[in-house]
């Protein structure tokens, strides 16, 4: 009896061939029965051994793949970004309907990069990013649903009321046209690597921004702690008022 048996990827063809390996030997006087079992074997065997080949080379899927091939294929990027609308129907829960939150503490998604979504997206199912409840729901998303949250999110507008002019906001922007915009834009949109800040949750902005400075909290980052370390509360206040009116 020959049996293939798959080797994995560090041979020539990935398959070899075992002889006398099933546990009978056939014999002349094996009547025709007998020949049909063993034919009906070899062919369960073959399937085992192209099905174990076909497993082992299988690429996974990416999300980041998934979103590149979509900024090409129209068809595939409309696909997504449904399946995202339907994935997203528990995150308006706490993010709002659409993207654009009702609680002052939660941030506003709309708007947003797609590719900046998508990796703080995996940085919360990694862990770099803390918190149990966004870890376990992002964790249980196929890669195709990841994208395409973050597809369809990045596609919705803010629902913002029209800003109000105050003297907390102009020093706000006086403090952001120091140094905030050599990252986030002049205009507060971000970009792949840094979030949109345009208008933000004024509350969501000054608590992260006072958890980059005291470095606590469940998001510690280098680069912020070092451009908030000198802002007092008021400074905080006062450029999260400015970036939540920026439109």
């Amino acid at each position: 009896m020959l049996v293939c048996s798959f080797t994995g990827a560090g041979s020539r063809s990935g398959m070899r061939v075992l002889s006398r390996s099933f546990p009978f030997t056939m014999k002349h006087s094996d009547n025709r029965s007998s020949r049909h079992t063993s034919r009906r074997w070899v062919s369960v065997f073959v399937l085992l051994c192209c099905g174990a080949f076909n497993s082992a080379w299988a690429q996974p899927v990416d999300a980041r793949l998934r979103m590149k091939e979509a900024a090409t294929q129209p068809t595939l990027a409309e696909s997504l970004k449904t399946l995202g609308r339907k994935a997203a129907a528990v995150c308006a829960n706490c993010h709002g309907e659409g993207g654009t939150s009702v609680s002052p503490l939660v941030p506003n998604l709309a708007a947003q990069s797609p590719a900046y979504l998508l990796d703080q997206m995996e940085q919360f199912a990694d862990g770099r990013r803390k918190n149990e409840f966004m870890q376990g729901m992002i964790k249980a998303m196929k890669p195709d649903e990841r994208a395409g949250v973050a597809m369809y999110y990045a596609g919705q507008k803010l629902a913002l009321p029209a800003p109000v002019a105050s003297p907390q906001v102009e020093q706000g922007k006086v403090l952001y046209s120091r140094n905030c915009f050599r990252c986030h834009g002049t205009d507060g949109a971000g970009s792949e690597t840094f979030a949109r800040v345009a208008g933000q949750q004024a509350g969501y902005v000054a608590q992260s921004l006072k958890r980059y400075r005291t470095g606590t909290g469940p998001r510690v980052n280098e680069l912020m702690a070092a451009n908030t370390k000198l802002l007092s509360d008021a400074d905080i206040n006062a450029l999260a008022a400015y970036v939540a009116s920026m439109r």
